[in-house]
This record gives C-alpha cells, sequence and structure tokens, in this order.
C-alpha cells in the first residue's frame, strides 16, 4: 500500500489501483487527440490535472455506499478515477457516469472493461434522465453552478451532497446561485490550482 499523492495523506491505495490509474491515463493520452476528451495542452501534466484533481473530490467523500452519480463524465473526471479508487477503498458504493456522447461512453466502458472496475455508464442528456436519487452528485467543468444546482434538485437525493470542482471565478458562482437557491455550502482550496475550489453543497432547496 502507499499514499496515492502526499497531498492527499488518506487516500492510500494497492499497487494494483495505481496501475489502474496509470492505464486510465495512458488510454487517455490514446483517445484524447481523436474525440477530445481533454484539452491538448494538459495531457503532458495529465496525471496531476486530471487524476490527481479528480482524487481529491473522492477524498471528501462522507459515505462509502450508496449511489455517487458523475454528471457530464467526459472523459472520466471525476467519475471514473471514484469508481477505480471506490473499487479496493469503497467496493459498496456504487457509480454512474453520466454522458450524452456516445464517443465518450465508448471510451468510458472501454477504461472500465481494461481496468477491470464496475460503473453504470448512463448515455442521456443530464434533464431528461430519470431521477437518480444520488448520494452524491459530482461534476468538472460542465456548467456554472446555477445550472448544476438544478441539475442537483433533479438528481440528488434529499439528504445527498453535491461535490463540484470550481474555477477562480467561483464566489461570482455562489453569489449567483444564492439569488435562486438555498444551501449548506463548504469549499477547500483545490491541491492542483490555487485558485480553483472543491465546493461542497447539501441541504438545498429553491428560494
Amino acid at each position: 500500500m502507499s499514499v496515492l499523492d502526499d497531498r492527499l495523506p488518506k487516500l492510500d491505495v494497492s499497487r494494483e489501483t495505481q496501475e489502474r490509474l496509470q492505464h486510465f491515463a495512458s488510454m487517455l493520452e490514446k483517445w484524447s487527440p481523436k474525440i477530445n476528451l481533454v484539452a491538448k495542452s494538459t495531457l503532458p501534466d495529465g496525471w496531476n490535472r486530471h487524476i490527481i484533481d479528480s482524487a481529491q473530490v473522492f477524498d471528501l467523500r462522507q459515505q462509502d455506499t450508496g449511489l455517487w452519480a458523475d454528471l457530464g463524465a467526459g472523459g472520466g473526471f471525476p467519475g471514473l478515477v471514484v469508481a477505480i479508487l471506490a473499487h479496493e477503498l469503497a467496493p459498496e458504493l456504487k457509480v454512474a457516469l453520466v454522458e450524452s456522447d456516445q464517443r465518450k461512453s465508448v471510451f468510458l466502458r472501454s477504461v472500465l472493461r481494461e481496468t477491470g472496475v464496475s460503473a453504470d455508464v448512463k448515455v442521456a442528456r443530464i434533464e431528461q434522465l430519470e431521477p437518480l436519487q444520488a448520494d452524491i452528485l459530482s461534476a468538472r467543468a460542465l456548467a456554472d453552478l446555477p445550472t448544476l444546482l438544478s441539475f442537483a434538485e433533479r438528481h440528488l437525493a434529499p439528504t445527498g451532497q453535491g461535490v463540484f470542482l470550481k474555477g477562480a471565478n467561483w464566489e461570482k458562482e455562489v453569489a449567483a446561485a444564492r439569488e435562486s437557491w438555498k444551501f449548506d455550502l463548504a469549499q477547500r482550496t483545490s491541491i492542483t490550482d490555487p485558485n480553483a475550489v472543491v465546493l461542497t453543497i447539501g441541504e438545498l432547496t429553491h428560494v
């Protein structure tokens, strides 16, 4: 066992989990130029920019059971990283990856198959999908916070939490969201970008 990253001291993982994440990273490099999974400029630092950036979201979970739903899963961030880590660290946690793009969904299923990890890939638009009643809901680079909260109202269980990666404008997004929503909020500075945060949101109600 070894710590995944020194900045995430609680994430002790086996060599097998490290290898699954490395395999995912290599598949990302291979597939991304063909179907635009992530920005080309981020690939040289892909482990830090994408894998570790996503792992910090898993580190904030408040439970190891129930359903974790990742909206707009795209290239697998953070949802696929969550699924790989949960395979070892929280095996009773189910993961759903919501992605409307067929090609990206094929990529997600290919990574799951090659790494031997389980997750449910749902090929559908978020606003048309049957409510998921997720215990944890995540998203990265998907939409502004007010839009994310409208998705959360549809797909988050009443006692669930949203965990959203946000950039430098996060305070403006929170202010805009508070015009229409009431919610509890906690924020933690991102370990991969000092200008970014991970927002944890609960007790969501429409104003």
